[in-house]
Order: structure tokens, then C-alpha cells, then sequence
């Protein structure tokens, strides 16, 4: 179970990034970076994303 400062510190990550979509001139741009940033953090534990593409 994460600690209650990992919790905050996701949901500080959380909004970020949607406030950085929302205010980015480019928003599919900006979907595209988020979505390669997250795979690599998703990657460096150990799973696997080849899948998780709709």
C-alpha cells in the first residue's frame, strides 16, 4: 500500500500533467509526451506497455 506522501505526490503528478495538456498550444503533442514519459516509468518496474495501446 503507498504511503500517504507517494499518494500526494502521484496526484501532484496527476494534475500537472493534465494542467500541461490543458494549456499546451498543441494538446495531442502534448497527450503524445505524456503518454512516452508515463511507459517509461511504467518500463523501469517492469511492465511491459506493448499491450496497453488501444
Amino acid at each position: 500500500m503507498p504511503s500517504d506522501k507517494e499518494m500526494i505526490n502521484h496526484l501532484i503528478d496527476s494534475y500537472t500533467s493534465l494542467q500541461r495538456i490543458k494549456n499546451s498550444d498543441d494538446a495531442e503533442k502534448e497527450i503524445d509526451y505524456q503518454l512516452k514519459i508515463l511507459k517509461a516509468k511504467l518500463e523501469s518496474f517492469g511492465i511491459v506497455t506493448t499491450d496497453l495501446d488501444l
